[in-house]
């Protein structure tokens, strides 16, 4: 392999994570390719809020006299990754996309952050975000939109908008996105890669500024499912500093990663996710149909389940995720509202209008949609659904308030905690990608990741790339 710049960017964490073990390819060098890849593209795609072009070459040039030495500490070392920049980070600014916090530079990492670290990985830069993790690209915002590397006419999804551009458009191989309604996997199906939201509980959210508190989920974001299971291997577990994280066990997640998928049983809530609707592209569900022969052809068993309740999901995720909000964000936006962005700071001050009767109502609603999905899930292994109702949406005459109409395919999944994962399951006719979501039980994400590995591997989506101009 000639080490060019697209070469090495092209790579997966495992190919480039072996290659380094085997003292193959330079940390160093891998950095570089990045950092230049980054200087040509990124002015086109605006992934990047802040780039720490000194600091990862010194990481890369520590990492590579660690693996000299043999103190090599595992498949992400020397590996560089972006930061949704919500997660703190010591010493570097944390801007949430937002004025309020355009000069806020905290001084710890977040856990997640700190983890990666410890397992090798190198921080490239601070990503991308739609305002607070919420809204939509806003032009009244401080810094500009991200673009969709397989059209820079269209929007990323979001809120965790630049990093499904940088991973899509190779300009990092892995990065963090964060999750409340969908913002993991609504943008790793707008732009053909994968991304998980572990279950509520599996990854520490300390250190990540807040939306919800109680439907907000950290996760990774990659070009392959096998990459974000080396992601997530780093990322889980219990953490002190975060009361909401778990004590169950953390798996080998990349031992789950098996093409047999044999006697799995899938479950499709067809009323909600496939039948005919007119908020819902016709296009995408038929994509999505035929990733199911896909897994039917790989031997699992799909059948059909109802949740009777999934049609109270939207309005229970939006109204605990703005009250919630609101409360996180009630002085400022009393105190300097200008400095927020036209579309977040709308949406903030709903929540404000919410009663106490509402939150109430909308926590009960959860609660029977989260005994209903336990219920089908103890017949079937997982549910596979599309990951969302539209493709990416182009710039041009955009509604932003499209995203709190009609249904939404991955909200059910912060509302009830659940494990999810959107795979690339293809293209529409306008060659947008198309994710494929795959759920399973509470902390059984080596089943969700063994499923999509099965269809990602007979699939081979992964092997097709977005072609950017120089």
């Amino acid at each position: 392999m000639a080490n060019t710049e697209t070469n090495l960017c092209f790579l997966t964490i495992r190919e480039a994570g072996e290659l380094i073990r085997r003292r193959e390819l330079s940390p160093v060098e891998l950095i570089r390719a990045f950092l230049d890849r980054i200087e040509d593209m990124d002015d086109q795609l605006h992934s990047f809020i802040t780039l720490l072009k000194d600091e990862s070459l010194a990481a890369a040039r520590t990492a590579e006299a660690d693996v000299l030495r043999g103190d090599y500490k595992g498949p992400l070392h020397g590996i560089p990754i972006g930061l949704k920049d919500i997660y703190d980070t010591a010493g570097i600014r944390t801007t949430a996309g937002s004025r309020v916090y355009i000069d806020r530079v905290p001084t710890e990492d977040a856990t997640t952050v700190a983890r990666l670290k410890a397992a090798g990985a190198i921080v490239l830069g601070k990503l991308m975000t739609y305002e607070y993790a919420l809204g939509g690209p806003d032009f009244t915002a401080p810094f500009p939109a991200a673009r969709n590397p397989w059209n820079l006419d269209h929007i990323t999804g979001g809120s965790s908008s630049g990093s499904g551009a940088a991973v899509a458009a190779g300009l990092c191989m892995g990065a963090m996105g964060s999750c409340t309604g969908g913002s993991i996997r609504g943008p790793a199906s707008l732009c053909g890669i994968v991304g998980l939201k572990a279950t509520y509980g599996r990854v520490s959210r300390y250190g990540v500024v807040t939306l919800s508190w109680s439907q907000d989920h950290c996760g990774p974001m990659t070009w392959t499912v096998e990459d974000t299971a080396l992601m997530l291997q780093a990322l889980a577990g219990y953490d002190p500093k975060d009361p909401t994280t778990s004590t169950a066990p953390v798996p080998d997640y990349s031992a789950s990663l098996r093409e047999d998928i044999r006697g799995l049983t899938i479950g499709v809530p067809r009323h909600y996710f496939f039948d005919p609707n007119p908020d819902v592209n016709p296009e995408v569900v038929a994509i999505v149909e035929k990733g199911l022969e896909v897994l039917r052809e790989l031997g699992a068993k799909v059948e059909e389940v109802t949740i009777p309740s999934l049609s109270y999901v939207r309005a229970a995720n939006s109204i605990i995720m703005l009250s919630e909000a609101y409360a996180f964000h009630e002085r400022n936006l009393k105190t300097r509202p200008q400095d927020f962005g036209e579309l977040v700071r709308e949406r903030f001050r709903i929540g404000g209008l919410f009663r106490a009767s509402d939150y109430v109502q909308a926590q009960r609603a959860r609660q029977v949609i989260k005994r209903e999905c336990a219920d089908v899930l103890r017949k079937v292994d997982v549910l596979v659904t599309p990951t969302m109702t539209q493709p990416a949406a182009p710039f041009e005459g955009y509604d932003a308030t499209a995203t709190i109409r009609g249904p939404s395919f991955t909200a059910p999944f912060n509302v009830t905690g659940l494990p999810a994962i959107s795979v690339p399951a293809g293209f529409t006719a306008n060659d947008l990608p198309v994710g494929m979501q795959i759920v399973g039980k509470p902390f059984d994400e080596p089943t969700v990741l063994r499923s999509a590995y099965a269809y990602q591997q007979h699939a081979r989506w992964f092997e097709r790339r977005p072609n950017l101009p120089h």
